[in-house]
């Protein structure tokens, strides 16, 4: 993924959160999941392969979709962390709006 998209991604959820349309951290990604509240996750790249796959089998089993490719120090600045290793979206219109930044990468979009 190009910086300048992970900048945008990264400057969305920032927005998200203010709105509380995210939620911050593997094991809260993986309850709203669960609950069917998500429509995107942010999964970082660079988290352990343990967190990875807890989130991952999780949004597989739900079918949502999962944008990889930003560290975990870059999705924890948006949140005043110092890391996380995934964000959640629960707003369609936010997770659209991510999903467009990150086809728009890839020269999809």
């Amino acid at each position: 993924m190009t910086p300048e998209a992970a900048q945008k991604i990264v400057k969305l959820l920032g927005l998200g959160a203010r709105g509380r349309l995210v939620v911050v951290g593997a094991e809260q990604v993986r309850a709203a999941a669960k609950k069917g509240k998500l429509s995107l996750a942010v999964v970082a790249s660079d988290a352990s392969e343990n967190s990875r796959d807890k989130v991952l089998s999780v949004l597989k089993a739900k079918n949502i979709r999962a944008i990889e490719g930003i560290s975990a120090a870059q999705l924890g600045a948006a949140f005043g962390r110092e890391s996380t290793a995934a964000v959640g979206v629960l707003d369609a219109d936010l997770a659209q709006g991510i999903r467009k930044a990150a086809a728009t990468e890839d020269g999809n979009g």
